[in-house]
């Protein structure tokens, strides 16, 4: 028995450790790209871009809770998880005040910016998702991480298409439409990580 433990201990150990790897890396990813299409979302006048990066820096503050809790047990992780959907919630809110106020302050996108750095979020985030993809179903903290990463590649398509539609329209409506349209997946992404980590809580 002990000898079977002590295998299972390492087995623990060595997933952990790689878990965490993940993390690390797309943490660092993600806090970059905030910082650059953030930037970008500033420079070009767009709320879809704007979307775009606020997502990426709810992902870094989700990675960097999903590392602190990796070693953690299932009540922490359903916690931390829950955390998460409200932070994704809150991304929601900000981009929705952001169409808001573009609708006081009509301005056009720059869609030649829109394109190109929605093209580069796509390709960072493409790299995350493949590297959360042997993780996402092993326990809520990952799944929930995977949930976020796979919202981006949405994200990243979205904006990409709103910048095209610009161009063919000369108008902000693909910009405001793409924005709303991501707003709309951050609530029901946030509503299913809420609702997952509730079910394991009640479950523990």
């Amino acid at each position: 028995m002990a000898e079977c433990s002590c295998e299972d201990a390492s087995a623990v150990d060595a997933l952990v450790a790689r878990q965490r790897g993940t993390l690390r890396a797309v943490l660092g990813i993600n806090a970059v790209m905030f910082v650059v299409i953030a930037a970008a979302a500033l420079y070009g006048r767009s709320s879809a871009l704007l979307a775009d990066s606020l997502d990426n820096l709810g992902d870094a503050l989700t990675y960097a809770l999903s590392l602190w809790a990796v070693a953690r047990g299932a009540r922490v992780k359903a916690r931390v998880a829950l955390f998460k959907g409200a932070l994704i919630l809150v991304a929601a809110l900000a981009v929705i005040a952001r169409v808001a106020w573009s609708l006081f302050v009509p301005l056009t996108p720059v869609f030649e910016v829109m394109g190109v750095f929605s093209l580069a979020g796509l390709l960072a985030n493409s790299v995350c998702l493949y590297l959360l993809w042997r993780h996402r179903r092993e326990d809520i903290n990952m799944s929930s991480v995977w949930e976020c990463s796979r919202n981006d590649i949405a994200s990243n398509l979205s904006v990409f298409a709103a910048s095209g539609g610009i161009w063919l329209t000369g108008s902000a409506w693909p910009d405001t439409a793409v924005a709303l349209g991501l707003a709309l997946l951050l609530v029901r992404s946030s509503l299913r990580v809420i609702g997952g980590a509730r079910r394991e809580l009640r479950s523990e």
